[in-house]
């Protein structure tokens, strides 16, 4: 049994924690097909603390994060507008940008609490569709994208280094 999660909206203090979660949580799903230097490079820049001190400056974005009762941080979820190579509408789209947990609090139904979170904020803003990326090797996220009713709409490419890598891009209508 794992501790609970605690979750709440992110505030600038926790640029270090979301900076740590993030490149542990991103380094345990791509280690094993990433090249190892790239890699690095790309968690240091895509999850390092700048970045996510700007994601929590900016009022466009909302980032959640969970913490055990003595406050470690154990997953996350950012909600940012919509970038992704679809049609899209800033109006009423939202993008998933984020969501991970890290593996010692997967299954319990704690992903399951953290998308209804998700779903809450989306709709809050007024959105009427979530998107999102997924690595299409990543089975078990597909799963529990499909089971919270996420279709796949285009893929993209994206680079790691010098080597490139495709996401499935999947929506859900609010």
């Amino acid at each position: 049994m794992t501790t609970p999660i605690h979750w709440r909206p992110a505030v600038a203090s926790d640029a270090a924690a979301l900076a740590i979660l993030g490149g542990a949580t991103f380094l345990a799903s791509f280690a094993h097909d990433h090249p190892g230097e790239a890699l690095v490079t790309h968690i240091r820049k895509a999850h390092g603390e700048d970045y996510y001190r700007a994601a929590l400056a900016d009022p466009a974005q909302t980032i959640l994060i969970g913490e055990t009762p003595l406050g470690a941080p154990v997953g996350y979820a950012l909600i940012t507008p919509p970038d992704l190579p679809v049609p899209t509408d800033d109006r009423t789209d939202v993008e998933l940008k984020r969501i991970y947990l890290l593996s010692g609090w997967q299954g319990g139904g704690n992903g399951d609490a953290l998308m209804a979170l998700v779903l809450a904020e989306a709709r809050q803003r007024g959105a009427r569709r979530l998107l999102l990326a997924v690595y299409p090797q990543n089975d078990r996220a597909r799963r529990f994208y499909a089971r919270h009713d996420f279709v796949e709409i285009g893929e993209l490419t994206f680079m790691v280094g010098d080597v490139p890598f495709r996401d499935l891009v999947y929506a859900r209508t609010l």
